[in-house]
């Protein structure tokens, strides 16, 4: 319900990508009033790309043990719901169940990929109008569903519109089509599909531009690179090196231990004589 009030509200919503709890605990103190667990991130924290190999239950586990650190909501990829309808209705019930405030599901033929990477195909229309059907009719709680397509690589912009209309009409509570390269097809997305609720997955704008465009949810991924950046410079560095700058620093140490609630935890194992 939390995350349906956020929806409400005349101010669009930014969900930065996470995909560990402590990155979630990042964001919420920041001040984010969602979160946002991406499969492209949970793939790549598994050692794995974003090409179909991440499983449900290995998706929910991250579901779980994010939504379990934070009290912002979690919205989370869910991938094609790893299936056919009865397949989404039980990701749905998996995902309710660990914790999700909202999942999106695409129309991508499995295995799927990234929706930046080249080369996607996408199920026909009504077969996944069908899954957001089954995954809308599942919920026993006010999870969110999102319906994202695929199709704007592969087939352009009216077969994505022809679609995103379908799964609003489907039961979808927000679309999404996703692979929006340039500022012109963020323009073409924002104007085509004015009168339904949106979300846009990028960085092309800033955060008050993509507003202005009316979308309701940006979810943004500028976290996955920043992260990955740093460690791999701060490792180059060690490396090269023998030390990392800065990386001794009580005052960000002490922030961290905050943050994870060390006080609180030690405070109540003294309650039980820990």
């Amino acid at each position: 319900m939390q995350l349906r009030g956020l929806l409400a509200s005349s101010e669009m919503l930014v969900a930065p990508f996470v995909y560990d709890a402590l990155q979630a605990k990042i964001a919420e103190a920041a001040g984010f009033g969602a979160v946002y667990l991406t499969g492209f991130g949970t793939a790549a924290a598994r050692g794995y790309p974003d090409l179909g190999l991440l499983t449900m239950s290995e998706m929910v586990d991250s579901v779980r043990t994010v939504a379990a650190a934070v009290q912002v909501p979690l919205i989370c990829d869910a991938d094609t719901g790893y299936g056919n309808p009865l397949n989404a209705a039980r990701t749905v019930r998996a995902y309710e169940d660990a914790g999700a405030a909202a999942l999106h599901l695409e129309d991508q033929v499995w295995p799927k990929r990234c929706g930046f990477f080249a080369g996607k195909e996408v199920i026909p229309l009504a077969e996944m109008a069908a899954k957001v059907q089954a995954a809308c009719d599942a919920r026993r709680t006010p999870l969110v569903i999102i319906a994202r397509t695929d199709a704007l690589q592969p087939h352009g912009w009216d077969e994505a519109e022809r679609r995103a209309r379908a799964y609003r009409e489907a039961g979808a509570d927000l679309v999404f089509v996703d692979g929006i390269m340039t500022v012109g097809d963020l323009d073409t997305y924002a104007q085509r599909l004015a009168d339904l609720p949106l979300l846009y997955n990028g960085q092309l704008l800033t955060v008050p531009e993509v507003a202005q465009r009316g979308f309701r949810i940006l979810i943004h991924p500028a976290p996955l690179a920043i992260v990955y950046k740093a460690l791999r410079d701060a490792l180059a560095e060690l490396k090269a090196t023998g030390s990392v700058a800065g990386a001794n620093d009580p005052a960000a140490f002490g922030e961290l231990i905050r943050l994870l609630g060390v006080a609180e935890a030690l405070e109540l194992a003294s309650k039980y004589g820990g």
